[in-house]
């Protein structure tokens, strides 16, 4: 047994995932740097090198541990939508908190996080060691959706999910270029405009 893989070893190692996570939240990828990620974490700098490879294998476990939270929470959201109000606003509100992330209750600062989301995803596309890990993540989303439009009763095709992704993204990157201060809410409309027709036919 080697010292990473000692309990002591693995509880520093999820310090540092936790603290890179958090800084890529904050400040994109270049806020992640080996020393920023260790004071994050109150270890020593040395401690980023012993336990990761290299910075890119740092990267990719704060991705994936971000993700993962996210896709976790999303997952027991969708039980409670499963046993609770299950309309339309329900359902917008638990998509665009996986596609957006959760609202704190402060106008900028959600608009900030969208923006920097967005920045982060766009910044994704520039680094090929990530693609790997983002095709299963972005595969584990999409049935996640799936999964919360069929219990709302608006099941969806790949096709159908695709187009109402991408309508979230034109929504909010629209609203980004023209400083819209709430890109949530412009998201939230179109979302909401494209599912009110399907719940109502499904009413009648």
């Amino acid at each position: 047994m080697t010292a990473a893989t000692t309990p002591k070893g693995e509880r520093r190692r999820a310090a540092l995932v936790e603290a890179a996570a958090k800084l890529l939240v904050e400040g994109g990828f270049d806020a992640v740097r080996h020393r920023a990620v260790a004071e994050r974490a109150a270890l020593p700098l040395a401690s980023t090198t012993y336990y990761f490879d290299s910075l890119e294998d740092l990267v990719t476990a704060a991705v994936e541990h971000h993700s993962n939270a996210e896709l976790a929470t999303g997952r027991r959201r969708l039980e409670e939508l499963a046993t609770r109000n299950r309309g339309v606003q329900a359902t917008v509100d638990l998509v665009l908190d996986l596609l957006l992330g959760p609202e704190s209750g402060d106008p900028a600062a959600d608009a900030e996080a969208v923006l920097l989301r967005y920045e982060r995803l766009v910044a994704t596309g520039r680094r090929p060691y990530l693609r790997p890990l983002m095709r299963t993540l972005s595969a584990q989303l999409n049935e996640l959706l799936t999964e919360i439009f069929a219990r709302s009763g608006t099941p969806v095709t790949a096709t159908e999910l695709e187009r109402l992704v991408a309508l979230v993204d034109g929504a909010v990157v629209n609203a980004l270029v023209e400083v819209d201060p709430e890109p949530r809410a412009a998201a939230a409309r179109m979302l909401r405009a494209a599912l009110e027709p399907a719940a109502h036919d499904r009413a009648r």
